[in-house]
């Protein structure tokens, strides 16, 4: 078994895996990588299962000591990532010595990046996953969603089969283009001015964020429906509460709402979102279901495939 030792970290910094699944009907949500294609991608460049157990590093500040001689992969956002103060890409897989030290300083392009050892990251599975949800307390190093902390140990124990990663598919994460939704149930309850400012003016991401939500600001949407039965929520729902300022629900929602949905963004979109800063500003897309599922078979078999 191989071991990194936590040097520095922050709350923002958390074990996850492709999720929680078949436990909703208990309350219990999903989590799971926020950019879950970054972390397919960082898995395949070691040859590990695309869901392998990964480090989310949100907004950089995490740091690590290799304990052995290892192989990791690095996807996702550019946080100013070092070995032994030398620059490395995101993207790739790279060595680190015995006694090298990886640094993720802070944000130059994108919001998370996710470090992949061979096999994933060792960790207990709650309910099935290792996707750390601190609000509900599931997940992580000890099973109790808690986020890395300096002093602890990454240990793994897989072999590596490393890869490059292929350049022409590594994602934009440029904000101009827009993100795909696919309209909900309550849609046509919407005035329809506020459908037409809805998908052709900007929204800007709130700082009001985290692993549940996003809050968009701009135009205030108006819902003409009648009041709602809480139900089921689905992952990128986008709802609308009283202010008119839509919330793009994530990873660690809540199972259920009563808030009216625009409807909901495909997980391509989620993913670009995830890389998106506060203040960034972005547009939203209508697609059709048979669109967005066809760009995801695409987009998976490129994955599989190769």
């Amino acid at each position: 078994m191989s071991r990194l030792l936590i040097e520095a970290s922050t709350p923002l910094c958390l074990l996850q895996d492709a999720g929680r699944f078949g436990v909703r009907h208990l309350g219990v949500t999903q989590g799971g990588a926020a950019d879950w294609l970054s972390m397919a991608w960082a898995n395949w460049m070691l040859g590990n299962a695309l869901g392998a157990t990964v480090v989310e590093i949100t907004l950089g500040g995490f740091t690590v000591v290799a304990e052995e001689d290892c192989v990791l992969a690095l996807a996702g956002a550019d946080l100013g990532a070092r070995i032994d103060g030398q620059a490395v890409a995101s993207w790739r897989f790279f060595s680190l010595r015995k006694g090298q030290v990886l640094a993720l300083t802070q944000p130059v392009l994108g919001a998370r990046a996710y470090l992949a050892a061979p096999g994933g990251f060792n960790a207990p599975a709650v309910l099935g996953s290792q996707a750390t949800v601190v609000r509900e307390e599931l997940g992580g190093l000890d099973g109790r969603g808690r986020a890395l902390s300096r002093g602890a140990h990454l240990s793994y124990s897989g072999s590596a089969m490393p890869r490059p990663m292929p350049h022409a598919l590594i994602p934009d994460f440029q904000p101009a283009q827009p993100l795909d939704l696919i309209l909900g149930a309550q849609n046509g309850a919407f005035s329809g001015r506020s459908l037409f400012d809805a998908f052709n003016a900007p929204w800007t991401l709130d700082s009001r964020a985290d692993r549940m939500g996003i809050r968009l600001l701009g135009t205030a949407l108006e819902y003409q429906g009648p009041a709602m039965i809480s139900e089921g929520i689905p992952l990128g729902a986008v709802q609308v509460p009283p202010d008119g300022q839509p919330i793009v629900l994530l990873n660690d929602r809540q199972t259920i709402g009563g808030y009216p949905r625009l409807g909901a963004l495909t997980p391509l979109a989620l993913a670009r979102l995830a890389q998106c800063l506060p203040g960034t500003q972005v547009r939203l897309r209508p697609v059709m279901q048979e669109v967005a599922h066809r760009q995801q078979v695409e987009c998976l078999r490129g994955l599989l495939n190769r």
